[in-house]
């Protein structure tokens, strides 16, 4: 059993295909095959169950693909690690990343950062929501992840570094913008602009807001934050959102109206083990918090 028979039979579990395989890694279907065949006979059992159209992992090559993924996956990054010793470079940082997070949490974080390692790879994998910023993290596509913090992920460590309050945002001629504060109940009435289905702060709102016998109902629904607010300056809706830092800092056409009872959404980094991750990116992560600490925002 060796590196390549394991790279190849998950490349082949993925595709469902022999011939997709041989002509991405530019050889024979016989070739593919062989690889797999080799596993079969070390392992004692069918590892590839074939179709009429391609081909399947049995249970035994589920198991199989599961563990060589996982694996390949960390010993892909040890290579990577290796390879910028051997050139030289001093490191690479990869940050999951959701539509908001470098511009409302990272940005003084990672002007400091670069003044003080200009020679360090930062790379940013965009995500379109905080599970796949955990996902990115787990399969070893990234480093750290910003991410709001929900449930438990296996093989995710997350930790809360800021809990961010619930506001109202809505325009300042609206009879509700004139308030210092409203409560769950006075949310019932609104013209509700509606988070991402299944999003980890939308979650979370609605649970706490049932405990309140609040059920909001909505025509509006957005991709992100931003957007919501965008929507409500333009009179389309109100927004339940999380104070977000840079938002509400001096006059507007919106207006920040917090929301009493409703427990704060906590945001902060998670990573595959912290105590595995290098002296750099421990650094950076640290130095996002520390900056937003400088700039204000709740903890």
């Amino acid at each position: 059993m060796t590196l390549d028979d394991l790279r190849v039979f998950v490349a082949v579990c993925e595709a469902r295909n022999l011939s997709a395989v041989a002509r991405t890694l530019s050889c024979s279907q016989s070739a593919v095959s062989q690889h797999v065949r080799r596993l079969e006979r070390e392992t004692g059992l069918t590892l590839l169950e074939r179709r009429r159209r391609g081909v399947a992992p049995t249970q035994a090559g589920e198991i199989l693909r599961r563990a060589a993924a996982q694996g390949l996956a960390g010993l892909d990054d040890a290579l990577r690690r290796l390879d910028d010793l051997r050139s030289g470079v001093a490191g690479t940082i990869r940050v999951a990343t959701g539509a908001t997070t470098v511009r409302h949490f990272m940005g003084a974080g990672v002007t400091t950062f670069r003044a003080r390692h200009p020679e360090v790879n930062l790379q940013f994998v965009t995500a379109d929501s905080s599970r796949r910023c955990l996902e990115a993290v787990r399969s070893h596509d990234a480093d750290l992840a910003w991410v709001t913090v929900g449930p438990p992920l296996d093989g995710v460590e997350q930790r809360t570094s800021y809990e961010l309050p619930w506001v109202l945002a809505v325009r300042a001629d609206d009879p509700l913008g004139r308030r210092d504060t409203v409560t769950p109940a006075e949310l019932a009435g609104i013209r509700h602009i509606e988070l991402p289905e299944r999003s980890t702060s939308r979650v979370h709102l609605e649970m706490h807001l049932e405990r309140h016998g609040v059920r909001l109902t909505s025509t509006t629904s957005v991709a992100d934050w931003d957007t919501a607010l965008l929507l409500a300056e333009l009179g389309v809706g109100q927004a339940v959102l999380p104070a977000l830092p840079g938002w509400g800092r001096g006059p507007g056409v919106v207006r920040l109206v917090p929301i009493s009872g409703l427990p704060p959404l906590g945001a902060g980094w998670a990573a595959r083990q912290w105590d595995a991750l290098t002296p750099l990116a421990l650094e950076f992560a640290d130095t996002v918090v520390t900056e937003l600490n400088r700039s204000g925002v709740p903890r």
